[in-house]
């Protein structure tokens, strides 16, 4: 049986590796988006942890509305990306300061 601190540490976990993520790796453009979308994840599944521990069904319509948020912004980032990498040839973040407007 899956326990309520399991589910608190797993969340905790997988949101610890989101943030690490981005802080470690400030090179590369996708594992910041993939660390970000790591901890939307996190944080909709401890929605539904949550809302399964106390029956209530509010938690599972946030964590619903989290992902398709999560979900539009990637996609619109790398829609970004492609655009950037189709004009300059590379995706490093140390090259992004070069399109200040």
């Amino acid at each position: 049986m899956i326990t309520q601190l399991y589910c608190e540490n797993y969340t905790f976990f997988l949101f610890l590796v989101g943030v690490l993520g981005i802080f470690l790796n400030q090179k590369s453009i996708i594992i910041i988006i993939m660390s970000l979308e790591i901890m939307f994840l996190s944080v909709s599944f401890n929605f539904i942890f949550f809302s399964l521990s106390l029956d209530n069904i509010i938690g599972q319509l946030f964590a619903l509305a989290i992902l398709t948020v999560a979900a539009s912004e990637s996609s619109i980032g790398l829609a970004i990306l492609v655009v950037y990498y189709r004009i300059r040839n590379t995706i490093t973040i140390e090259l992004m300061t070069l399109t200040k407007g």
